[in-house]
């Protein structure tokens, strides 16, 4: 690893340092092979994995993470990242030839993958490795500089973060700052030629007009309240388990987690019985049990948790039925796993992302009322449907609009490393993961050779010949 020689600069003076070294790092990157860039993700994901006990100890000390959720939806996703990197990155870098068209016949034409440049990364807390390794894994693949900036709100998981990229990379290559906002502003003041963040929709307008400043191009996954629909003929045991694991997993803080759920009510007090038994057996039946139980992650701080207890008691208040749960430790930033019978009423938990352990749930008996109300809201990143009716999933699938979906389960989309990841509007732009993120970082470049062309009569100097014009007049209906 090459250390900064001029650590002394104060931090905005180091930004700007680090990113001046890594213009002419940039360049040199162009032509970086498959095998350089390969050996650089096996190196990253070798350091990952020798540090794995302290994942464990850092994803605890910032909200209680249970070890079994860092394996599943920290270590395995960047793992799975680095190996589908290092399995098709030479492949995904190889020129993809193109058919000339009638127009172009004689030429040879070709895609050829560039890398943007210098890029940045912003990084969320929820999954802190998950989310920041991950991108970074595309970035590298496709022969980048990167800038990282983690949050400041898991500042355990970062400082790993941090120790494993300072021994990893040279910072005109690699480079990561720890800090507040200010942080993030004085790297957004900065022209480069990607960035990817993800977050709220909020900030992510905030960085999209930072962006626009310089026309750099932006990967955003934000997020939004991704709706669940659990029709009559849905297996309701299945839909229960699924559903209980995908909205708790993390405390309920993860961009793709369920929501609020659309249950119909012929099966409603059925599927709330299930939730309610599901619960207490997986974190037990007390605030206490479930306070203590050490397969349940905690809210991230004391200001979330007060916020997810206030759209708790609003929604109370204006009519919503506690059916389980409800209890807060807020000494702890503890919100127990609970669910509100929610009816028609307006309130913030049903406008705002919750974000937290807190599921509602809408009864339903027209699907189409359903779908409307999904449309009304802004874009969700993630629409889950579960049912054994064809022409009902066929329905909400061609009908509402959403960042990804999933049949009869949840959250898998995000694991599905030959799918594209990624949201729509409100809930996002652009996609992530295997080749999508490969094709993030990159930009593809159109190259033609023309030794011989048609099209070389009609870009001559001078006029075009009449007979040329003839043909294309008659032609245009065809090339």
């Amino acid at each position: 690893m090459t250390t900064n020689p001029h650590v002394t600069l104060p931090l905005t003076g180091q930004i700007q340092d680090v990113f001046e070294r890594q213009l002419s790092t940039s360049v040199r990157l162009r032509s970086s092979t498959a095998a350089e860039r390969i050996a650089k993700i096996k190196k990253l994901r070798d350091a990952v994995l020798a540090h794995t006990e302290a994942w464990y100890e850092a994803a605890y000390a910032d909200f209680k993470k249970p070890p079994g959720e860092v394996d599943l939806a920290e270590l395995l996703p960047v793992c799975a990242e680095a190996n589908d990197n290092i399995r098709h990155v030479k492949k995904w870098m190889k020129p993809k030839r193109v058919w000339p068209t009638l127009l172009t016949a004689g030429t040879n034409s070709h895609v050829q993958f560039m890398p943007r440049g210098r890029c940045l990364i912003i990084s969320p807390w929820n999954y802190p490795l998950n989310l920041t390794f991950g991108p970074l894994i595309s970035a590298i693949g496709a022969g980048n500089t990167v800038m990282v900036k983690p949050s400041e709100m898991t500042p355990h998981m970062s400082a790993l973060m941090c120790k494993i990229i300072r021994e990893t990379f040279s910072d005109d290559e690699v480079a990561i700052f720890e800090g507040q906002a200010d942080v993030a502003q004085a790297l957004l003041e900065l022209p480069f030629n990607h960035i990817f963040f993800t977050g709220s929709p909020a900030i992510g307008k905030q960085v999209m007009a930072a962006a626009a400043k310089h026309l750099a191009s932006v990967t955003l996954e934000l997020g939004g309240k991704s709706p669940t629909i659990v029709d009559a003929s849905a297996d309701i045991s299945q839909a229960t388990q699924n559903v209980m694991w995908a909205k708790f997993a993390n405390a309920g803080q993860t961009c793709i987690a369920p929501d609020h759920v659309f249950v119909h009510q012929s099966v409603k007090q059925q599927f709330v019985d299930a939730c309610i038994r599901i619960i207490e057996k997986a974190y037990g039946k007390t605030l206490a049990e479930q306070q203590g139980s050490p397969h349940l992650a905690h809210v991230v701080n004391a200001r979330h948790t007060q916020r997810i207890h206030a759209l708790m008691e609003d929604a109370q208040a204006k009519g919503a039925k506690l059916l389980t749960g409800g209890g807060v430790a807020a000494d702890d930033n503890f919100i127990a796993p609970t669910l509100l019978d929610v009816g028609d009423e307006p309130s913030r938990l049903m406008e705002e992302e919750i974000f937290g352990p807190v599921l509602p749930v809408i009864g339903y008996t027209d699907l189409d009322a359903v779908i409307a109300r999904i449309n009304a809201a802004p874009n969700p990143l993630a629409l889950y449907i579960y049912s054994r009716t064809q022409s009902n999933i066929d329905q909400v699938l061609q009908q509402t609009a959403s960042g990804g979906a999933c049949v009869n389960h949840a959250l898998v989309h995000f694991m599905h490393a030959k799918l594209p990841f990624g949201g729509l509007n409100n809930s996002g732009i652009g996609h992530a993961h295997g080749i999508y993120g490969f094709k993030a970082f990159s930009h593809e470049k159109a190259v033609v050779r023309a030794p011989f062309s048609l099209a070389t009569a009609l870009f001559a100097a001078g006029e075009v010949p009449g007979f040329v014009r003839k043909a294309l007049k008659k032609g245009m209906r065809f090339l």
